[in-house]
């Protein structure tokens, strides 16, 4: 019992330790963003991790188990969005539950930001298709912002770009 209790506490501090040391946050997309698929792409299994590059009027996605390419042209909505997920995934992190008091149900609230991107494109046929895609923080809107450059269309204005919103009267403003 007492060598029970001692594994769950140095699991319990390891997993402390391991979440001080999370990966730096990149602001710019450099050629070819490391993104995370998690669905969506003809030919390529779901969540491969590869590589995201808006070039010569294509989106090209490769990774070491797939590649696929879709026209920018074709994109008919890009969005962005933020979401997170648990620090601590896989085997150790179901390991964690049996740390003592519940303190691995605690461990699983510590959570780390992403960004996601979404892409709803037509394929030669006319079929509507959509892919997800994850990245680290502050690469999306970059990614958006590119893709948008090359000719693909958004339902949601990029971020810090005046020229593409309408300007919209704010709730206060009176209307004569």
């Amino acid at each position: 019992m007492g060598q029970l209790t001692m594994l769950r506490a140095i699991i319990f501090l390891a997993g402390v330790a391991g979440s001080a040391a999370l990966p730096a946050v990149a602001q710019q997309p450099a050629a070819g963003t490391k993104v995370v698929q998690i669905t969506g792409l003809a030919g390529v299994k779901a969540n491969a991790k590869g590589s995201l590059t808006p070039e010569n009027g294509n989106l090209q996605f490769e990774s070491a188990k797939g590649k696929a390419s879709v026209p920018i042209r074709s994109v008919e909505d890009v969005t962005t969005g933020n979401d997170s997920q648990r620090i601590f995934r896989g085997t150790f992190g179901t390991l964690t539950m049996f740390a003592p008091y519940g303190s691995g149900r605690f461990l699983s609230l510590f959570r780390s930001k992403l960004d996601t991107l979404t892409v709803q494109y037509r394929d030669a046929d006319g079929g509507l298709h959509g892919a997800i895609f994850t990245m680290p923080v502050g690469q999306a809107d970059a990614l958006k912002k590119e893709l948008v450059a090359q000719g693909a269309r958004t339902s949601v204005p990029v971020q810090g770009d005046a020229g593409s919103a309408e300007a919209k009267p704010s709730a206060k403003e009176k209307r004569p």
